[in-house]
């Protein structure tokens, strides 16, 4: 999943959600994906709830955010 850019699995438009970052393809907001797990939901119980979202897509999604983390760290 390393080589996948972040912009292949979200997306984000004006008449979309409210321009809310999404899962492509779908309309459930990344942010919805944060806070099921804030909640205490698991990675399967997200993606049982929303249907659209994909394995891939959400691992690609963490991926970027600890990337993005351990840079931040670096600096």
């Amino acid at each position: 999943m390393q080589n996948v850019d972040l912009f292949e699995v979200i997306e984000r438009h004006p008449s979309k959600v409210s321009g809310a970052w999404v899962f492509r393809g779908t309309r459930v907001p990344v942010a919805a994906f944060f806070e099921n797990l804030k909640d205490g939901a698991s990675i399967d119980q997200f993606l049982e709830w929303f249907p659209g979202v994909t394995r891939a897509q959400v691992e690609v999604l963490l991926d970027r955010a600890l990337a993005s983390i351990t840079q931040m760290a670096q600096t």
